[in-house]
Formats: C-alpha cells, sequence, structure tokens
C-alpha cells in the first residue's frame, strides 16, 4: 500500500497544499495574504477531489509550523488540529525555513543554504541549512542539518553570524528577508534565488523521512512555532 500525505501551509502571504498519492505529487500555490481562512479548505477539497482521494484516505497530514506570520501560523495549526481531530490523522509538522532549503534542492540541487523570511519589525527569521544524506531501512533520504539554528533576529545578526562560520562552496540565499532588508541585499554572502516563500509542494519530501522514522505527532500535541515570544503592534488610543 503506498503512503498517502496532504500538506498544507498558510505560514506566509502563500496559501498552499499538496498531495502525494500513488507514488505522484500534486499541488496548488496561490498568494492570498489575508485570505488564508477563507481559501485553505477549498484548496484542500479541489486537490483532493481531483485525485479522487477522501480525507479519510490520507496516512497523515503534514503542516508548516512556522515561523512566519503570527497569524498565518496559527491559521495554519488550527486548521491542521481541526483535520487530524475529524479524520483521527497524525501530523508531521516541518520547519517554513527548511521547506525553501528542500525547494533550493529540489529544483537547483543546492546542498547549502541560507534561509531567511522577512519578519517585519526590522527582523528576518533566520536559519542555515546544509543537506545530509542519510541511509535507513526506508531507502536513502535527505535531511537538512541546522548549522545556525532558527531564529528571529535584526538583519546585522545574519551578517554577523555569518562572517563567524566557514561557508566553503556554493551557498543559495532564498526567502522574502534577503531583498527586504538593504543591508542583507547589498553583502554578497551567497547566491540569490528565485525561491521566496514556502510551498506545501516541498513538505512532502520533508515528511517522509519523519513519517517512516514515527516522527509524528497527534493532533493535540500539535505547536506553532512563532520564534516571537510575544506579538508586537502598534499601540492604538487607549489599548494597553
Amino acid at each position: 500500500m503506498s503512503l498517502t500525505l496532504l500538506a498544507l501551509d498558510t505560514s506566509t502571504e502563500a496559501c498552499s497544499v499538496a498531495l502525494l498519492y500513488n507514488g505522484e505529487k500534486t499541488h496548488l500555490d496561490e498568494v492570498a495574504q489575508r485570505s488564508h481562512t477563507k481559501r485553505i479548505l477549498p484548496m484542500i477539497d479541489e486537490i483532493l477531489s481531483q485525485s479522487g482521494v477522501s480525507l479519510h484516505q490520507v496516512d497523515a497530514l503534514v503542516f508548516g509550523r512556522g515561523p512566519g506570520s503570527f497569524t498565518g501560523v496559527r491559521v495554519g495549526t488550527g486548521i491542521t488540529q481541526g483535520l487530524a481531530l475529524g479524520a483521527d490523522l497524525p501530523v508531521i509538522p516541518v520547519s517554513n525555513l527548511a521547506v525553501m532549503a528542500q525547494a533550493a534542492y529540489e529544483l537547483y540541487q543546492i546542498e547549502q543554504v541560507n534561509a531567511a523570511i522577512d519578519a517585519r519589525m526590522n527582523e528576518v527569521y533566520f536559519a542555515q541549512f546544509k543537506a545530509e544524506k542519510v541511509r535507513s531501512n526506508f531507502g536513502e533520504f535527505l535531511q537538512w542539518r541546522e548549522l545556525i539554528s532558527e531564529q528571529v533576529c535584526a538583519p546585522e545578526r545574519v551578517l554577523e553570524q555569518l562572517s563567524q562560520v566557514q561557508n566553503l562552496g556554493e551557498w543559495l540565499n532564498v526567502g522574502t528577508g534577503w531583498a527586504a532588508y538593504e543591508v542583507l541585499a547589498q553583502k554578497q554572502l551567497g547566491k540569490m534565488s528565485d525561491i521566496q516563500l514556502p510551498s506545501a509542494l516541498y513538505m512532502l519530501s520533508l515528511a517522509l523521512p519523519a513519517w517512516y522514522n514515527k516522527q509524528y505527532v497527534n493532533a493535540v500535541e500539535v505547536e506553532p512555532v512563532y520564534l516571537r515570544n510575544e506579538v508586537t503592534w502598534k499601540k492604538l488610543p487607549g489599548r494597553e
């Protein structure tokens, strides 16, 4: 019996779903910055119906657990929990920064990636990854090792950390963070790419080793990753 995985992501202005069924991948991607809650469920219905699959035939749900916008990550977490509870499905959370690294590998065969998503407020969500091929009883899989751990920080802190590590070989910069801040755009610390936002399509590859290694959780254990401990917004009159 082949594995069936349904992936979804609403963590950024992108809204995407992907399905692995009978060994084939299909996906839908939209830019829906303020309409994730309206679009994600119809997109899920559409991709399932296109393949003639019901939610109860899915083996596991995969979702982008962050980092990303507070609202987007919260929406993705809530939708995932609701679907998983309703269909009694396990959940595989994946890093949105690692998802873009996986896209770099699948599109360009790049195995060293600097990932940065614009976090607003003069900060980025940032991590540095290196691909490692791991053999198991289920075959060979690609896993991403963090050379610089996921964090939210100022662009200047990104440059400081990158200057302290020995970056041999070719590196690809992915994500919206590089173009969002001039201090990052001007520094040539890696080749710039057209991979700007995470897509559920590349979550499927990350989920495979997690599934075979039983690295999944049940719906009530699903937790978002915001990286920020507090969400800062502009104070309005009368708001504390």
